[in-house]
């Protein structure tokens, strides 16, 4: 099965995360279609704007654990280095804009991708967890930077320690999504790409440039440390008891 499917629309194109049977959860394949789908949509002058989603019900519950834990002994922070890190900063440095249409869960980081991405729609049904802490990791994927960034220091720590989930509602309220729908789902998010499609590019990436130079110029930063901290997280005993509980489907003992 194709973990990327690639659908073409006028003036943009739709990139769908493929793994329905694991909750579109990422694994090295699919990192790696995706990365190559967005560089052949950058490169392809006949698309404007990139819409990227889930199929199902789940835009992604983050990570593969499975695939993690199959590594044995990995260095998560080479792991970031060989994926999350380099997707992230390819979303932040694409010319083109790129919206996460979110149709569903998003938890850990796929939380991070859809966080990089310039706008956010979300169904209303959908909702965010940040996931780190339950199998005691620091946020990676740029979470640490981008969430306090659109709700706060204080709430990002909370939804950090609690890993309740935040809702669509939530979020749009807070400013973390631009826009929420339900039945209109499908049509907010085309009439959005439609209309980013026929705006001024060449004007679009000098604006992204100005953000990211004004409110993101420690992206590079602040993923590398990330991977320094997960590092040191995946060699605990409360990483191991986490990874434990969620594979059993328990609640974790950190002791």
């Amino acid at each position: 099965m194709t973990s990327i499917l690639i659908a073409p629309q006028p003036g943009s194109v739709i990139l769908t995360l493929n793994r329905p049977e694991r909750a579109n959860a990422f694994n090295f394949d699919m990192l790696k279609e995706l990365r190559a789908a967005l560089a052949e949509a950058e490169d392809n002058p006949q698309v404007r704007c990139v819409v990227l989603t889930g199929a199902g019900d789940v835009f992604s519950a983050g990570q593969d654990i499975s695939e993690m834990e199959q590594g044995g002994g990995i260095s998560y922070r080479e792991h970031l280095e060989q994926t999350y890190n380099p997707l992230v900063r390819q979303i932040r440095g694409m010319g083109k804009p790129v919206v996460a249409a979110v149709n569903g869960p998003c938890a850990g980081a796929a939380f991070g991708v859809a966080l990089a991405c310039d706008l956010r729609i979300a169904k209303s049904s959908a909702y965010f967890v940040v996931g780190f802490g339950g199998i005691a990791l620091a946020p990676d994927s740029g979470v640490s930077l981008f969430l306090p960034a659109y709700i706060g220091l204080g709430r990002a720590q909370e939804y950090f320690y609690s890993n309740k989930p935040i809702s669509a509602q939530q979020a749009l309220a807070w400013g973390m999504v631009n826009q929420v729908g339900d039945a209109d789902f499908d049509l907010l998010v085309t009439k959005t790409a439609v209309g980013l499609a026929a705006g001024p590019m060449g004007a679009f990436a000098l604006g992204k440039q100005a953000f990211n130079r004004a409110v993101l110029p420690n992206l590079d930063d602040a993923l590398n440390y990330e991977g320094i901290l997960q590092n040191e997280a995946g060699k605990a005993d409360e990483h191991r008891e986490g990874v434990a509980a969620f594979l059993a489907k328990r609640q974790p003992r950190f002791v």
